[in-house]
């Protein structure tokens, strides 16, 4: 299948409001006119171009429950469903995950939640039974079911010309791979769930699914990730006492770093073997911290079989070492899934929901800088998360709710479609940074920009999650060219509208200032702006900059010996601490690389031995030389080493006169963020 962007238009509140039923398209007068009161609170954000993502390839979500408890739900349902989720006036998603069910044991009632039980590609001889385990064979044709899940197809076969970009991934290996025998994970949640005896099979098995879903979808599948939250302690079965299994109501294996690393080494000749051409996506750790720690048991032979590194952000922590550990690889990253709960209780109305997770969003796109971003679904169960469903409040998981449980005999009226602030606040995001667009850095920490793919433009989604109106500041002073007709168009999302196009906003000296309403979510929309200042860069070509130690507050030094590094108190007369950067490749970007040299010694910054070093600039400049800078916009930055992959460091968290610079895996500390300050003037 040929893949494809979609031109996206801009869309007025009218056609917005056709699309969603509920109780949060009820309308109220708008609250959003300008405020003027001297004393309203105030931000100025500062989108900057000069630090610019690779093109962001958009936003997606996996198919999986909804998809196959929907899939064969009466049409009229299914088409609003699929208009809501990827068409142009509702989440436009581009990107979707289908999800490679595991199977229980024909013989297994099923005891999985609504539309868990996703149906396996197997097919098991007649009588078969959860004591038969040694039957399936990947070569053997018989063994395979070419009709599996009609439901999650029939999604598949409904949006191929929306998607331009598909993966598969497991939640569990079918029942007979298993060693509790059930795929809702093992008896004990912390041990391996795959039998090692199966890993084998279990490549062999997602291999051949996911070319039998390619052949007979007419689509091609881009990456194959074959775990989920695998080394967590969350996938656990529990048998009542007729030993039939009454907990644990998702499918979910256990899979630790170990036995990771053999999955991968069997998937990637599987893949060859099934005649796909899907890359390796790994791990979907259900958190940047788990994830980095299963990346670092990694020997380089397996890193170099992803080719794609997927984590969710369930957990926030530790967001930036994932980003260094994707830039040192040299791998494109994806937050590959992320719900949430916001609020209390199951609303339709209530704007907690739609800033959590528009404040998420931010989080993750500043400090992760992803390629992509997943939902883990937008629909969710409305009987299971009303009042009395999943909790006693119930919840607001999803941006779209209907029962799981409608029938073929049902309609929209019978089987209504809600959506909650989620879904609106979603969209402020999905319709103005869209695929081919490029995140760049600015200096607020509710705020996210992009600019256009062709350059000629640029978003900021600003969230302002307060109970005040606040007057916000565009200023676009980063940029190389504003035109003298350049505008930004508000675009609102607040208790009293959804995606309220505002009138244009004239630029004045740079600058354009709006007052967004308390508790919203505003997209403003630039036009008439584009390349880069010149001095808009915080790092350039032949300046002279000092490095100060964040948690130390002290300054990257030459040793006395001339060779090592350390930190010392900063000295205005210290031509030790001082460096001279030199960029030698790539554009404008995220992941472009540095030479640093000491412009006194004649020296540059390099890693030799495990250790920084600073050596003679004269021999050929490998990547043991290079280094690439990232940053969330605050003014604190790392330094990736292009070699090693680990980050200049104050050893031990020191912080008195003297004590060495070494270097270690990214983690997140305050001892591997260094303030770049220009010192250029100063000489």
């Amino acid at each position: 299948m040929a893949r494809r962007t979609r031109n996206r238009r801009l869309l007025g509140a009218a056609g917005l409001t056709a699309l969603a039923t509920g109780a949060a398209l009820v309308s109220a007068p708008s609250s959003t006119a300008q405020v003027s009161a001297a004393d309203t609170p105030s931000v100025t954000v500062r989108p900057d171009p000069s630090y610019k993502h690779e093109k962001f390839e958009g936003w997606g979500t996996s198919l999986v429950w909804f998809a196959n408890a929907t899939g064969d739900y009466p049409k009229p349902i299914r088409e609003k469903l699929a208009k809501l989720l990827f068409g142009d006036d509702g989440l436009a998603l581009n990107i979707a995950r289908y999800n490679i069910g595991g199977g229980n044991a024909p013989d297994v009632k099923d005891y999985l939640r609504a539309g868990g039980a996703v149906e396996g590609w197997w097919k098991a001889p007649a009588g078969t039974t959860r004591e038969d385990t040694d039957w399936w064979s990947a070569d053997d044709p018989a063994d395979w079911n070419k009709d599996a899940d009609a439901t999650q197809r029939w999604w598949v076969d409904r949006i191929k010309d929306d998607i331009d970009h598909w993966e598969t991934f497991s939640n569990s290996p079918p029942w007979f791979m298993t060693k509790s025998g059930y795929v809702s994970g093992g008896f004990k949640a912390t041990d391996d769930q795959l039998k090692t005896e199966s890993v084998d099979d279990f490549a062999a098995y997602m291999a051949g699914a996911t070319k039998r879903l390619e052949k007979a979808e007419g689509i091609k599948v881009d990456t194959v990730d074959p775990f989920n939250e695998p080394n967590t302690d969350y996938w656990s079965t529990r048998l009542g006492a007729d030993g039939e299994p009454v907990g644990g109501r998702q499918e979910g294996a256990h899979i630790g770093p170990e036995l990771q690393q053999k999955v991968l080494k069997a998937l990637a000749p599987a893949l060859k073997k099934a005649k796909t051409k899907a890359d390796i996506s790994a791990m979907d750790e259900t958190n940047p911290s788990i994830f980095s720690q299963n990346w670092n048991t990694y020997p380089q032979e397996v890193r170099d079989l992803v080719d794609q590194m997927n984590v969710h952000t369930y957990g926030t922590g530790q967001r930036t070492t994932v980003r260094d550990l994707a830039k040192a690889a040299d791998k494109p990253l994806w937050q590959s899934e992320v719900e949430g709960d916001w609020g209390d209780g199951q609303s339709f109305t209530d704007m907690r929901p739609g800033l959590g997770l528009a404040q998420r969003i931010v989080d993750d796109l500043r400090e992760l800088e992803p390629k992509a971003w997943v939902f883990w679904q937008p629909v969710e169960d409305y009987d299971n998360m009303k009042p009395g469903g999943e909790s006693a409040k119930g919840g607001n998981w999803g941006s779209i709710q209907l029962p799981f449980s409608c029938t073929s005999k049902d309609t929209l009226e019978s089987c209504p479609i809600y959506t909650n602030t989620k879904f609106d606040t979603a969209r402020n995001f999905t319709h103005y940074i869209k695929p081919g667009d490029r995140l760049i850095k600015t200096d607020d920490t509710s705020s996210a920009a992009a600019v256009s793919r062709k350059g000629n433009g640029a978003t900021v989604v600003h969230v302002n999650s307060t109970a005040d109106a606040r007057t916000v500041t565009v200023d676009l002073s980063k940029f190389g060219h504003v035109s003298r007709s350049a505008t930004v168009t508000p675009v609102v999302t607040s208790a009293d509208g959804k995606l309220e196009r505002h009138k244009a906003v004239r630029v004045s000296d740079r600058k354009a200032t709006f007052t967004v309403p308390a508790q919203s979510v505003t997209s403003f929309v630039v036009k008439g702006v584009s390349g880069v200042a010149k001095d808009a860069a915080e790092l350039r070509k032949g300046h002279s900059y000092e490095l100060t130690g964040v948690q130390s507050g002290k300054a990257l030094t030459v040793a006395d010996n001339g060779t090592s590094l350390v930190i010392k108190t900063a000295a205005a007369d210290s031509a030790g601490q001082q460096w001279k950067l030199r960029q030698i490749s790539g554009d404008t970007g995220n992941r472009q690389r540095y030479v640093f040299t000491n412009p006194v010694e004649g020296k540059r910054l390099a890693v030799r031995d495990g250790a920084p070093v600073l050596e003679a600039d004269t021999s050929p400049r490998d990547k043991a030389a290079q280094w690439i800078m990232s940053t969330t916009g605050n003014g604190n930055w790392t330094l990736v080493n292009a070699a090693t992959g680990r980050l200049l460091e104050v050893g031990g968290q020191a912080t008195q006169d003297g004590a060495a610079v070494t270097l270690w895996t990214p983690n997140s500390g305050s001892n591997q963020l260094w303030k770049v300050t220009d010192v250029t003037d100063q000489q």
